[in-house]
C-alpha cells in the first residue's frame, strides 16, 4: 500500500511559502506526495492588505477542498493557526494522521492575548481596536520576537517578514472563543503527533504539552527553537521527527 500524501497547512499571517522554503522538498526527496494550501486571503508577498472577514470554518472548507483535489485522505500537517484548522477539520472529516506543529491549543489563543497584553499592551490595544492584526508582526524586529530564536540570521528574518500578510480578525475571534475545537469529537479520530519549540513565545512548551494531553499523546519539544519550526535553524530535526513518525503509521 502506498504511503498517504501530506497536506501542509500554514498558520496566521503566513502562506504556503513557509513550507516550500525547506519542508516540501525534504519530503518529496524521500518519496512522499506533498501538497500545500494557501488559505483564502493568504499568498506569498501579500504585504499588509486588510484581510477579509474569513472564519475558521472558511479555512476548514479550504482544507476540505484541497483534500478533495488530492483524492484520498492525507496526513494533515498544521502549523500554529493551521494546527487549529486541522483540529476543526478532524471534527467532521477523516484523515490518515495529523501533525500539530506549534499549534494553537484546544483552549484557543487566550494565552497569546494575555502574553501580548503584558509585553506590549499599547500595540495589542491598537490592533484590537482597529480590527487590524498586521501591526503585531510588522517589520523584522517584531517578526523575530514573535516567530524566531536568535539563531536565525537577520537576512532570513527580513525576507520572511516581507512575506507576511494580515490575518482575519474573525478567525482570531473564532480561535479566541467562538469556535474552539470539540476535543471529544477529535480524540482518537486519527493518529496524532504534537511538536513544539522550547523557545516558542506564542505557544510555549506548557501549551504544547497540554495540547498533546488533550488528544491522548505526548509532545516532542525541540531545544533552541522558537515558533516557526519549519523555518528555524534546526528545521531538519523537526522534519526528521515527522518522517520517523510517518514511518510508524499502520500500513
Amino acid at each position: 500500500m502506498s504511503r498517504p500524501p501530506l497536506l501542509l497547512v500554514h498558520g496566521a499571517w503566513h502562506g504556503a511559502w513557509c513550507w516550500r522554503e525547506h519542508v516540501t522538498g525534504y519530503f518529496e526527496a524521500l518519496g512522499h506526495e506533498v501538497h500545500t494550501v494557501d488559505l483564502r486571503g493568504h499568498r506569498e508577498g501579500a504585504g499588509a492588505p486588510r484581510l477579509g472577514w474569513h472564519s475558521v470554518a472558511d479555512y476548514v472548507a479550504d482544507v476540505a477542498a484541497a483534500v478533495d483535489r488530492i483524492g484520498r485522505a492525507p496526513v494533515l500537517v498544521g502549523h500554529s493557526m493551521g494546527g487549529f484548522v486541522v483540529q476543526k477539520y478532524l471534527e467532521e472529516h477523516p484523515a490518515a494522521g495529523a501533525v500539530l506543529v506549534a499549534s494553537v491549543p484546544p483552549r484557543g489563543v487566550i494565552g497569546v492575548v494575555a502574553g501580548l497584553a503584558r509585553r506590549h499592551p499599547g500595540r495589542l490595544l491598537r490592533s484590537l481596536s482597529t480590527f487590524d492584526l498586521y501591526p503585531l508582526v510588522r517589520g523584522p524586529e517584531r517578526t523575530r520576537e514573535m516567530f524566531y530564536s536568535g539563531a536565525l540570521d537577520d537576512a532570513a528574518v527580513a525576507r520572511y517578514s516581507a512575506a507576511l500578510g494580515n490575518e482575519s480578525y474573525r478567525a482570531f475571534l473564532d480561535m479566541m472563543v467562538l469556535s474552539l475545537p470539540r476535543r471529544t469529537k477529535i480524540r482518537g479520530r486519527a493518529p496524532m503527533l504534537v511538536l513544539g519549540g522550547a523557545e516558542d513565545r506564542i505557544f510555549p512548551p506548557a501549551d504544547v504539552r497540554a495540547t498533546a494531553a488533550a488528544y491522548g499523546t505526548t509532545a516532542q519539544i525541540f531545544d533552541g527553537m522558537a515558533h516557526n519550526l519549519m523555518l528555524e535553524v534546526g528545521w531538519e530535526r523537526v522534519a526528521e521527527a515527522i518522517e520517523e513518525w510517518l514511518a510508524s503509521l499502520p500500513g
